[in-house]
């Protein structure tokens, strides 16, 4: 008998996954997990992706048993175990998500859509998030990202109603990293995946941290319990975008309804992270539409700028958190223990990576991540570029670590608990420890340049002259030329003030109180936006 398979990739759920529903209506499936080897030898993935994949499966193979059905997985590149199983067993049909990953697995996507051509076999794609496949413009985006995110949730599957099949072979054993040769390491305070440990964070936030969203999540002290710390969970599809955009919609509508200051107050907070979930998916669209972005510059005419002026010194100090500024080193201490750290804190990092040291953005793209657990391609890429001016159409972008320190942790508590070696320096050079006289050292048992490490260039002038050089190539005539067609394809088709540039017809929504929960996110912008 013949049968469908339905392929999970990054959609780690059985709630609102309309290619499990689909795929089960024509009869008998087979979920399946293909664990690819070649996919976690790619130099943007480390340990903590890899434990934290370990552990969403293990969730969601308890949910597909409460379905009637058992999560198969089967290890190797996705073509060789489509080949074996439809050898084995002949089925009919694929049934997975969309997916915008890196350069890797859309090049996997395309060896499978051949596959499926020279074997017959029909393969049925789903928009995961909402982003748009073959996007023909810009100006048709946001009026399909309202559609999507209106539509009706799909429920799971009812308790023991799948028809299910297994693999025609035993389950492996689940590969150890060092197996596959993972790089990076497993974070030791990182989050836990799963869609049942997800959806507590996300109770936890909407119920109790999300009043404090809008004026928390700047400082890397108040961001930990302000962002909604969600990221994760999406980036693997444990919990869906769509879940979390109606979710977050009817908290804001019953708090709108309310007449209390408080309440209004904290409905600007989740407006606030609707916004971001919205440009969510406006940055992954970019990758979508350009997957060149995670290789080369979007614009041309900045190849060039940085690569041929490579310095191996000034990214190991980065890479070991010793450059020397607090606020830097603290936050790279604090990705190597948690995984995870705040969107503007990001956003300082990748500043001073590409301005004060001159760093090209693909490295240290690759190495970030690894660190960041929330790793999602299609924002990180985008965002790398963007931070690092090789976009050509947005406005530099240039983080200050001292003032960023001054203005997010001016009593010095997130550095001192990072850096250990800070505690004792007094308030007064804390900012700028390389000033601290050799008395106040020795008075305090701290040395700089051996506990305290020296900056390796001088912020100021070494941010000036990036500045020039990203400033003087931009007033080119032929570099502005070719802006206006990157605009077109990539840029965003709002204002700061919610106004549309164009718009060839209104939001098509389902429903008023869906609409107005939409184009509340639409009035809000976000200049590094991660999904904190």
């Amino acid at each position: 008998m013949s049968y469908s398979l339905v392929w999970f990739k990054r959609d780690l759920r059985v709630h609102d996954h309309a290619p499990l529903l689909d795929a089960a209506k024509r009869g008998s499936i087979l979920c399946l997990y293909i664990l690819e080897p070649s996919l976690w030898r790619q130099p943007d993935y480390a340990v903590q992706h890899y434990q934290f994949l370990r552990e969403s499966l293990r969730d969601l193979a308890l949910q597909l048993r409460a379905c009637g059905a058992s999560l198969q997985l089967a290890v190797g590149d996705a073509t060789e175990v489509l080949g074996q199983l439809f050898k084995a067993a002949p089925f009919e049909a694929i049934f997975s998500h969309e997916e915008t990953g890196n350069f890797h697995t859309f090049q996997r996507d395309l060896e499978v859509a051949k596959w499926c051509q020279a074997h017959g076999v029909a393969w049925h794609e789903y928009a995961q998030h909402a982003v748009v496949r073959r996007l023909a413009s810009r100006d048709d985006w946001d009026a399909a990202w309202s559609r999507h995110m209106c539509e009706a949730l799909r429920p799971a599957p009812a308790a023991n109603s799948l028809q299910a099949r297994n693999l025609p072979w035993p389950n492996p054993r689940w590969p150890e990293p060092s197996e596959l040769g993972i790089a990076g390491f497993d974070t030791p305070q990182r989050q836990q995946g799963g869609r049942t440990i997800g959806l507590q964070v996300f109770d936890e936030f909407l119920t109790q941290r999300s009043p404090w969203y809008r004026g928390g999540i700047s400082s890397p002290l108040t961001a930990v319990s302000a962002c909604s710390r969600l990221s994760p969970y999406l980036a693997l599809g444990c919990i869906s975008m769509r879940e979390a955009v109606q979710a977050t919609e009817d908290s804001l509508h019953i708090l709108l309804a309310s007449d209390s200051a408080r309440d209004q107050s904290h409905a600007k907070s989740l407006a606030a992270f609707l916004s971001r979930l919205h440009w969510h998916c406006h940055f992954i669209q970019k990758l979508e539409s350009e997957p060149r972005m995670e290789m080369e510059n979007l614009h041309s005419d900045y190849d060039g700028l940085r690569e041929n002026e490579w310095n191996a010194l000034h990214f190991q100090v980065l890479q070991e958190g010793r450059t020397g500024w607090p606020m830097v080193d603290a936050c790279v201490a604090m990705l190597r223990e948690t995984g995870w750290t705040n969107f503007r804190m990001r956003a300082m990092l990748v500043s001073v990576a590409t301005y004060a040291l001159w760093l090209h953005w693909r490295p240290v793209g690759i190495w970030l991540a690894r660190q960041f657990l929330d790793y999602e391609p299609g924002i990180h890429w985008p965002q790398m570029q963007m931070q690092a001016g090789t976009t050509g159409i947005n406005t530099t972008r240039v983080y200050n670590p001292i003032k960023q320190a001054q203005d997010h942790d001016p009593q010095g508590h997130f550095v001192r608990r990072w850096l250990p070696y800070l505690r004792r320096v007094p308030d007064a050079y804390l900012l700028r420890p390389w000033l601290m006289p050799m008395e106040v050292q020795d008075q305090i048992g701290v040395w700089v340049g051996r506990e305290i490490p020296m900056p390796v260039v001088d912020l100021e002038e070494a941010t000036r002259t990036a500045k020039n050089r990203v400033h003087g190539l931009r007033r080119l005539d032929h570099v502005k030329a070719a802006q206006a067609a990157i605009v077109e394809k990539h840029g965003s088709r709002v204002f700061r003030d919610g106004q549309k540039r164009r718009r060839s017809k209104q939001l098509d929504t389902v429903g008023k109180k869906r609409k107005s929960g939409a184009e509340a996110a639409l009035q809000h912008s976000l200049d590094f936006d991660e999904v904190s």
